[in-house]
């Protein structure tokens, strides 16, 4: 067995799974009131309402379509009628949707931080870094959409749900072209980052919001 293959989709899988669990509970008890997205919204409202807007919705449709497609076996997708040709096309094309829409959306963000004083002076280092990992993620993905044409239904998805179940296989991913490599690579390596930025928001998404009871406003009239 290949010592770099095990090393890098056996051993650095679990590595920054760990420090992703691990690195989120310790920033949630120990730095509560840094834990938002920092939003620049009160400096500025309309480029941020553009981006957002697109990126959000990108890359939570992106996250969906990866979550169904490689977590999915393909034998329970075959007995509802969608074999793995129709499986793979509906990916590509999903995908050159909301992920284009997510790297638009990151473009639109990262140029108002970079043409807008009052936004580039409120920048950290940290926000840079984040914007780079994430457009390079989402490039890197594209990159496989638009040029990519390998059959990851027998190779890194069995390979994604053994690490998700403890039974990880990494000969799998030594057949798996190098820009593919790149992408899951650099997303593990992202989700490693992320207790340490901005991106600890996530967890603080308004899910409740569509369950939560009615507000009732009630006009008094005074006779």
């Amino acid at each position: 067995m290949d010592l770099g293959n095990t090393l890098a989709f056996l051993v650095f899988p679990y590595i920054a799974l760990t420090i992703f669990t691990i690195g989120h509970l310790l920033r949630y008890l120990t730095d509560r009131y840094n834990w938002n997205s920092r939003s620049s919204e009160f400096l500025e409202k309309k480029q941020l309402f553009f981006g957002s807007t697109i990126f959000h919705w990108g890359i939570i449709l992106t996250f969906l379509g990866h979550f169904g497609g490689l977590l999915v076996p393909q034998s329970f997708l075959d007995m509802v009628g969608i074999n793995g040709q129709m499986h793979t096309a509906i990916a590509h094309s999903s995908g050159l949707v909301v992920g284009s829409g997510a790297l638009i959306g990151l473009g639109l963000l990262l140029y108002r931080r970079i043409s807008l004083l009052r936004i580039k002076l409120t920048t950290s280092w940290n926000d840079f870094v984040t914007l780079g990992g994430l457009i390079f993620v989402v490039g890197a993905g594209l990159y496989n959409v638009f040029f990519g044409d390998f059959y990851v239904l027998d190779t890194v998805a069995p390979w994604i749900r053994g690490i998700i179940t403890f039974t990880p296989d990494p000969t799998l991913m030594q057949s798996v072209p190098w820009s593919y490599k790149i992408h899951i690579l650099s997303a593990l390596t992202l989700l490693a980052f992320s207790p340490f930025s901005r991106l600890v928001h996530i967890w603080s998404a308004p899910v409740g919001y569509f369950s939560r009871g009615w507000i009732l406003f009630r006009r008094k009239v005074v006779e």
